[in-house]
């Protein structure tokens, strides 16, 4: 391949991305580079990135509001699949790469550039999710990796920044990794490299401490449409403002912190810290809806395939021919899960009260009573077993002989 001589950079104003300015049209030979930062609602004021793109190099330094695309069309579907990588982790960062990945690629073909370029490292996630997406989009676009390439150590990075007056911004007090938006952070690196110490109180900023969190509980009700959340104690909100409201509900009263050890793409184990409260809670709230109105066949095989649908997005697959046909099972079901579930915010614990549904519970009362108002015929129970336990009779009966 030929020398890319446009370049769009997905940049977030931290050292790689910084020094990957520089080095691309050092190094590469790139002659314009553009940045794209994403406002995912991480509440970063953008304007100071914009400014240290252009003085680190860039030719453009491009914003881009992606909030409301974020919550609908990403953390809902993943709401709707309930959907925990490894039964635990929601995916709050992973589900942000395949829309910042769509719009590098639209920027790409805006500006006319013929490379993309990210600031992801060679062990990295990241750096899956943006090849991956951008090679399903857009497989005529170069893809540059300056930070999987350059082979520098932390300092030696920092060094090279320094030479072209970017500054260094992690401190040796504070030297963790965060990836922060709407639906959570991610906190790695420093004292939390050693998987046997606890985290330090300092890595948390979305959620209280047991400790901190109020003595008093809280009673919510979270109402569903179509397997959407829609509101919140009655109160109808926009997508945006639903999260907004969750994450501090549960952040409050201390629930969404998660200390996981994960399995990365690449094949290492890395000690991941995680503050998701709103994306947990809805999601909690959401399977508990769905024991409540969808068939046992069907919520047995949605079980399987909604680990499979957080697999593929973790890894990167969310343009894959998999991720849609997962997609198309999980939509049909959705139309069932209407209702309200309750629950008690208590201490770090989010503990379901009741769940309610008006038009599509399929919980009959008069079916699973003990008392005068049973109808179950339970006279049929005894054909029932006789056919239902045959076969192991029969197993049984030729295993003897």
């Amino acid at each position: 391949m030929g020398r890319a001589k446009k370049v769009v950079l997905a940049y977030s104003g931290g050292v790689d991305t910084s020094v990957c300015i520089p080095y691309l049209i050092k190094e590469y030979g790139v002659e314009e580079v553009v940045t794209f930062a994403a406002d995912l609602g991480q509440g970063d004021e953008l304007a100071p990135i914009q400014k240290k793109a252009i003085e680190a190099g860039a030719t453009r330094s491009l914003v881009g509001d992606l909030i409301q695309p974020f919550i609908e069309k990403f953390a809902f579907p993943a709401i709707r699949a309930n959907a925990l990588y490894e039964g635990r982790y929601p995916l709050s960062t992973a589900l942000a790469r395949p829309l910042i990945a769509s719009r590098l690629v639209e920027i790409a073909r805006e500006v006319d550039a013929d490379a993309v370029a990210h600031g992801c490292t060679g062990k990295g996630n990241d750096q899956v999710r943006f090849d991956v997406a951008i090679g399903a989009l857009a497989p005529d676009l170069k893809v540059l990796t300056p930070a999987r390439e350059w082979g520098m150590s932390r300092e030696e990075t920092i060094a090279y920044g320094e030479r072209f007056g970017i500054p260094a911004p992690v401190s040796k007090k504070a030297p963790y990794s965060i990836d922060l938006n709407l639906l959570g952070r991610s906190v790695e690196a420093g004292s939390l490299e050693d998987p046997f110490l606890p985290p330090p109180e300092e890595v948390f900023e979305m959620t209280s401490s047991i400790d901190n969190a109020p003595n008093t509980p809280q009673d919510i009700e979270i109402s569903f449409e179509d397997g959407n959340p829609v509101a919140i104690d009655g109160e109808r909100l926009d997508p945006v403002t639903l999260i907004r409201k969750a994450n501090f509900l549960a952040g409050h009263h201390g629930f969404g912190r998660l200390d996981i050890i994960e399995n990365r793409v690449v094949g290492i184990k890395s000690r991941e810290i995680y503050e998701t409260p709103g994306l947990l809670l809805l999601i909690r709230a959401h399977q508990e809806l769905e024991s409540l109105t969808l068939s046992a066949d069907v919520l047995r095989l949605k079980n399987q395939l909604e680990r499979e649908w957080a697999d593929l997005v973790y890894q990167g697959f969310w343009f894959s021919p998999l991720k849609d046909a997962l997609d198309g099972f999980f939509e049909p079901t959705q139309n069932q899960v209407n209702g309200c579930v309750r629950i008690r915010l208590h201490k770090g614990n989010a503990i379901i009260l009741g769940r309610n549904s008006n038009t599509n519970s399929l919980y009959m009362p008069t079916m699973a009573t003990y008392s005068s108002d049973d109808i179950f015929d339970h006279q049929s129970a005894e054909g029932f077993i006789y056919i239902w336990g045959l076969p192991s009779r029969i197993w049984a009966a030729v295993k003897k002989e």
